[in-house]
């Protein structure tokens, strides 16, 4: 039997990772000798695994994570307060379908960045979408946006992303107009999403941060009482390693 045919038609319906699959099958004997049945089998696993593998990383790209960090490089022995239960419940990712928040908080250098894409990373793999922001470029985009005429298509993209990360946020008060468009985020938002927002300052402070009582009020009332919160301690990871973490 003629194998290039096949290969070809496997090419044109895009099924390359049968292709490979059944190249692969075909230089090793002991393949040969299996029944047509379990060797389609492995085909199909080739061609879904395949695919898991495709999507995930479409979905990596469009994350944008700052870091290439994962949840098990996390030292939960390093002394800076990240409690192993709280950490191993957001591993979990168990609260993100229940649509609750979570926000890091800690001086420079402690490692909140890392953390925060680690979970976006998490996220990812299985299968939530995510998008990673620090607040100053997302505010740039959003002004950006209402100038091109794309701002509610812009929010309807972000409101559609099931963990939207917000890092280095208070940095600087908001303007009226970034409170405002924070406000139209947490407010599509608010229980359907989750969303994490990770800052050097505690959460104490995001009233000062936000500036007007009112929106503030509107705006932690959609984050802080269903948000899981870290609040990390202890020296800067970069003097110590040289890392470059946040």
């Amino acid at each position: 039997m003629l194998i290039h045919p096949t290969v070809n038609n496997l090419r044109d319906l895009k099924l390359f990772g049968m292709v490979h699959a059944l190249e692969a099958q075909l230089q090793m004997p002991e393949a040969l000798d299996l029944v047509f049945e379990d060797r389609l089998g492995l085909l199909a696993d080739a061609e879904l695994s395949a695919r898991n593998n495709k999507r995930l990383q479409s979905r990596l790209k469009d994350a944008q994570l700052r870091q290439s960090a994962c949840v098990e490089d996390v030292d939960v022995k390093a002394p800076r307060g990240l409690d192993k239960s709280l950490w191993s419940n957001l591993v979990s990712l168990k609260w993100l379908p229940l649509h609750q928040n979570v926000s890091i908080t800690g001086k420079t250098g402690v490692g909140k960045s890392f953390l925060s894409c680690a979970l976006g990373q998490k996220a990812c793999r299985e299968g939530y979408t995510c998008l990673y922001a620090r607040s100053s470029r997302l505010f740039s985009d959003l002004a950006i946006a209402k100038a091109t005429g794309k701002y509610v298509k812009l929010l309807d993209t972000i409101s559609k992303k099931d963990l939207l990360v917000i890092d280095d946020f208070g940095l600087s008060a908001l303007t009226e107009e970034q409170r405002r468009d924070l406000l139209e985020i947490m407010d599509d938002r608010y229980q359907k999403r989750s969303t994490m927002i990770v800052g050097q300052l505690p959460t104490s402070h995001y009233h000062e941060i936000i500036g007007d009582p009112t929106i503030a009020d509107a705006i932690l009332d959609r984050f802080i009482h269903n948000a899981h919160k870290i609040d990390l301690k202890g020296k800067s990871i970069r003097e110590n390693t040289g890392v470059t973490i946040s």
